[in-house]
């Protein structure tokens, strides 16, 4: 703590005396402050703590989380643990030299993010954000490797609906004014059928006015019912997890294996097997092309195949299922800048120099960067190029023919 101008170590010494009266003895103490410790006081605790000063570790308020790996490894932490534990650390391998270097420049981007992408998150836990935490990351790795800061709206999807404008008409423009307003939209996972209908009418507002999204298990599942309902005139269509009536029009059914009539181990888990249908997709292009891809699920309900050519001949395409052809896992509307909804969970293997497909898409679309990101062949490798908005791409262009122009009068 900072106290009358300088910092206090009483505060440390009591603590590491409590510590030694259990037996506990530190290898190492790392101190916490808002302002960084001079070495003085760095001295002071290692006297009076029994500790070496090098295995004093001073961490002080850094401008994000993604600055202190580096600032620990400068402080020896890293050498300290290779010595205390006898760990094989491989200090110089070319492995450790461009791992740290791709993150000592994640780090110079995110400090200098100055343009927003504006994404809107449609869910049921928003009023709880750590409920999204994996979601929320992904989105910030995805924005991060795009040069972009990410400007996140949560609104409750249930705010979206009629009943909402009869009761609070307040909360229902606010809530379609921030959905008008995002560049993107996301539809995460969730169980239960509260909000069940204002993620339809989202999903189905993004549809009609051509604006990015991005469905993830439930996600997916909706963006079935609302085609189903808005474009094949199915008004009936629904999810059998909302009805739990097996006679109607159900183009969401219960995965019946997965489902014994007992408690316990009803859903599937774990990470699956997806295989790409056909190459005429923009999650192919971002997946790097690959025949498969493996992804994390969780999820106890699927889409029914029986209504899927129905679907695929309005415009619809399902160009993922599983290594059994049983379950559908991927779908894509092509006439759109950017459609896309997954059964699996993507954001669970996501990593800040290693953004998730899906995600990456969601916000290079909302961005205007989509086509030219895949025609530069770039797909999702961290750093390898700069990625530009369509304006700059057909800018540079003209500015290429104009070059050209020059130089064949010259040669004339």
């Amino acid at each position: 703590p900072r106290t009358t101008g300088e910092h206090k170590t009483k505060p440390t010494q009591a603590s590491v005396r409590e510590l030694r009266g259990l037996g506990l003895s530190p290898d190492v103490i790392v101190c916490r402050s808002e302002k960084p410790i001079d070495e003085n006081v760095k001295q002071k605790i290692s006297n009076f703590c029994h500790v070496p000063p090098e295995e004093v570790v001073c961490l002080h308020d850094v401008k994000s989380v993604y600055h202190v790996p580096i600032f620990l490894e400068e402080q020896g932490l890293v050498k300290f643990f290779h010595e205390r534990l006898k760990l094989p650390v491989r200090k110089h391998s070319d492995e450790v030299r461009n791992r740290s270097k791709q993150w000592k420049n994640l780090i110079k981007k995110i400090d200098s993010l100055v343009q927003e992408v504006n994404i809107a998150l449609v869910g049921k836990y928003t009023g709880l954000e750590d409920a999204y935490a994996s979601v929320i990351k992904s989105l910030h790795h995805a924005s991060m490797h795009c040069n972009l800061k990410l400007n996140l709206q949560f609104i409750a999807a249930a705010d979206l609906e009629p009943e909402t404008l009869r009761n609070d008409a307040v909360r229902y423009h606010e809530g379609w004014q921030k959905l008008c307003k995002s560049d993107g939209i996301i539809v995460p996972g969730g169980f239960g059928t509260n909000g069940i209908e204002g993620k339809i009418s989202a999903i189905k507002w993004a549809r009609e006015s051509k604006k990015p999204f991005l469905g993830i298990c439930l996600g997916f599942q909706l963006a079935v019912v609302e085609f189903a309902r808005n474009v094949l005139g199915w008004e009936d269509a629904h999810t059998i997890e909302t009805t739990g009536d097996k006679t109607k029009r159900n183009v969401v059914i219960e995965m019946e294996e997965h489902h014994t009539g007992i408690m316990g181990g009803t859903m599937r888990l774990g990470k699956k097997v997806t295989m790409f249908k056909t190459t005429d997709s923009v999650l192919w292009q971002l997946y790097g092309r690959k025949d498969f891809i493996e992804e994390r699920h969780r999820h106890r309900y699927e889409v029914d195949k029986a209504y899927v050519p129905d679907m695929e001949r309005a415009g619809l395409k399902f160009v993922g299922e599983d290594d059994s052809g049983e379950r559908l896992e991927i779908l894509e509307l092509p006439d759109h800048p950017y459609f896309v909804a997954v059964q699996f969970h993507p954001e669970y293997i996501s990593r800040p120099t290693e953004p998730s497909p899906p995600y990456l898409g969601l916000i290079l679309a909302s961005s205007g960067k989509l086509s030219s990101f895949l025609a530069r062949g770039c797909h999702h490798r961290f750093l390898d190029c700069e990625i530009t908005s369509e304006d700059e791409i057909e800018t540079g262009e003209e500015e290429s023919a104009s070059l050209m122009n020059i130089q064949s009068v010259q040669n004339s």
